[in-house]
């Protein structure tokens, strides 16, 4: 484990998709870890943020004077409809992808990665309910219809709400060990899905 903590940056947007955010974060942040990683929240501006639920969550960053980041969480929600049109939020998203270790997203955040042009060329999933949509705003991705999550280079997509934790526990295992995710999963109590392919949802909603 490196010495000092990794600084992972939520996005934040009108509309956001609590889940989305809170359970990566619940697996990025649990003392099991021992303080790998510092989560901060960033939005356009700092302050509060309304989720697509109701409860706000404070952006302690705006894009302007977000710190480093090592890496990047995209959450979805039906807020993603409009902040594909947000051309502060795609720009900000390119020039930070960039710099980042790793980028992610949960759900229809895939869709905000997709219309920065993030994905072109790789592979990628997003949920499954929602995935005609969020393909039309990346025509030039390789999208994976049954996926329940998605490792293209420095690059991860994850299918709908819950499947963000089980992406973020495997990026865990990649950048810090697979033990240390193992003992994040046991401390949330979370039966971990470790099968990138496992996704019954996906013949649910017709793709499979």
């Amino acid at each position: 484990m490196q010495s000092s903590p990794r600084t992972l940056g939520v996005v934040l947007f009108e509309g956001f998709e609590l889940l989305d955010v809170f359970g990566p974060c619940e697996a990025y942040g649990i003392g099991d870890l021992g303080g790998a990683f510092r989560i901060v929240m960033v939005a356009a501006k700092a302050g509060p943020v309304a989720s697509a639920q109701g409860p706000r969550t404070v952006a302690e960053f705006g894009f302007e004077d977000c710190p480093r980041l090592d890496l990047i969480l995209v959450p979805g929600g039906i807020g993603t409809r409009r902040a594909v049109y947000s051309r502060s939020l795609i720009s900000w998203l390119r020039a930070r992808a960039d710099q980042a270790e790793v980028v992610s997203s949960v759900c229809t955040g895939a869709a905000l990665l997709a219309a920065a042009g993030l994905l072109d060329g790789r592979r990628a999933t997003t949920n499954k309910r929602s995935f005609a949509w969020v393909q039309s705003q990346g025509p030039q991705v390789n999208w994976v219809k049954q996926a329940r999550w998605v490792e293209d280079g420095k690059f991860a997509t994850s299918s709908g709400v819950s499947a963000g934790i089980d992406m973020a526990l495997a990026i865990i295992a990649r950048l810090v060990s697979a033990e240390a995710a193992e003992k994040a999963a046991i401390g949330m109590e979370y039966e971990w899905h470790r099968d990138a392919a496992w996704d019954p949802f996906a013949k649910i909603h017709g793709l499979a």
